[in-house]
């Protein structure tokens, strides 16, 4: 049947995914099923997207009923889940207002186009340019992989959209260097997710704060991966007292539907009037509603405090791994965001440990990704602790 399935997929979609040789077809709590009924413990979650798991019952509930009731209608009128999701974002953040779309990649592109029109709106339309950090992920729009300080990206797609620049992540001199009278606004990841999960130096982001007012500069916070508990606080600018001006969320939001949202402070977002931006499926009654049913099941279940215990608990384990083997060259990460930094590829650890029933994540080739959904428990980790054990085990040169 999974064969089926790949010859299919091989058939009609286009190739851009390098995809596992696995059809998932089902999934409850921390666990998923391939089509051929064999299980996994998904330490991925969708890339961050099934933060509180697979199937959860208040996730299930909304869906059911609002489909039952009203899946879309257009922006043109009120829409109440719209206006209850929004609310609950902006009174549990820094945010006065929010405009919702469909993606990270979209949540973004808002948000260049607030900071431009911002400007605009001044009698500033020279100041531009927005700058963004190496190893960053912003999206895959033409805007939004331009942000992207990574060239890997950019190839075949020249040229790019004019107005980044790029610094070294966790480097305040390198941010001052780059300002010129054009730049507007500096776009950062709080914890960097694709690029390699590189967590900001201390003092970091409060010094990028500091340098955004001092030059009347607005300061974004992409949290498309970290928002929603992810770190072990609802929003990961709360772990390092860093407040933007400007903040993006997607990925774990609807608790699995698409949804995209940027929130922003009132002074700003009131640049965007009828006319300025859009978005046909943005906010829609279905997205929303799964949206308040996640956002009040992360608020209310106990989930953040498990994802700082069992992350906690996480990171010391793979600690632990470190100390036995030398070719583990970091740990490191925040609440249930983590990566393993190896000396060499980490593909076939990937898949090592999909055959072994663990499903976990590389990036920039030799990172191993943990995200797992934020209601994983130790015993959960202690079981992929003994996989990843196992298998670097067989790293080990044989001494004769």
């Amino acid at each position: 049947m999974t064969k089926d399935f790949i010859v299919l997929t091989d058939r009609y979609i286009a190739a851009t995914y390098a995809r596992y040789p696995i059809a998932l077809v089902r999934g409850e709590g921390c666990m998923v099923w391939d089509s051929e009924g064999k299980k996994y413990c998904d330490f991925v979650s969708g890339l961050a997207v099934n933060n509180l798991g697979h199937s959860h019952p208040r996730i299930i509930e909304a869906i059911r009923r609002q489909a039952g009731e009203l899946i879309h209608v257009s922006n043109l009128y009120h829409i109440p889940q719209q206006t209850e999701l929004a609310r609950m974002l902006v009174e549990n953040s820094f945010a006065d207002k929010v405009f919702f779309c469909n993606s990270g990649a979209e949540a973004n592109e808002a948000a260049i186009k607030l900071t431009r029109r911002y400007y605009n709106d001044r009698g500033k339309g020279d100041r531009y340019e927005i700058i963004t950090m190496t190893n960053s992920f912003h999206g895959r729009t033409m805007a939004t992989i331009t942000a992207t300080g990574q060239e890997k990206f950019h190839k075949g797609f020249e040229p790019l959209v004019p107005g980044f620049k790029y610094v070294p992540f966790n480097d305040l001199s390198a941010v001052e260097a780059a300002l010129t009278k054009n730049t507007c606004a500096v776009m950062v990841e709080p914890i960097q997710g694709e690029g390699g999960v590189n967590l900001p130096a201390e003092g970091y982001l409060k010094g990028l704060r500091e340098i955004c007012d001092a030059h009347n500069l607005l300061l974004i916070f992409d949290e498309v991966q970290t928002g929603i508990g992810r770190t072990g606080e609802l929003f990961a600018y709360e772990n390092y007292g860093a407040i933007p001006d400007i903040m993006t969320l997607a990925k774990s939001l609807g608790g699995g539907v698409a949804i995209g949202a940027m929130l922003a402070k009132g002074n700003i977002i009131k640049s965007f009037i009828p006319g300025t931006h859009a978005a046909t499926f943005g906010g829609n009654p279905l997205a929303c509603s799964a949206g308040i049913a996640a956002l009040k099941a992360i608020m209310e279940e106990g989930i953040i405090s498990n994802c700082k215990q069992v992350g906690a608990y996480f990171i010391k384990r793979l600690t632990g791994l470190k100390e036995r083997y030398p070719f583990i060259l970091d740990i490191r990460g925040k609440g249930l965001m983590i990566g393993l930094e190896l000396d060499f590829p980490g593909k076939d650890i990937t898949i090592t440990c999909m055959e072994k029933g663990f499903l976990i994540n590389c990036t920039m080739e030799n990172v191993l990704r943990f995200l797992p959904p934020l209601i994983i428990g130790e015993r959960e980790v202690d079981q992929l602790i003994d996989i990843l054990d196992e298998i670097f085990r067989g790293k080990v040169p044989k001494v004769s």
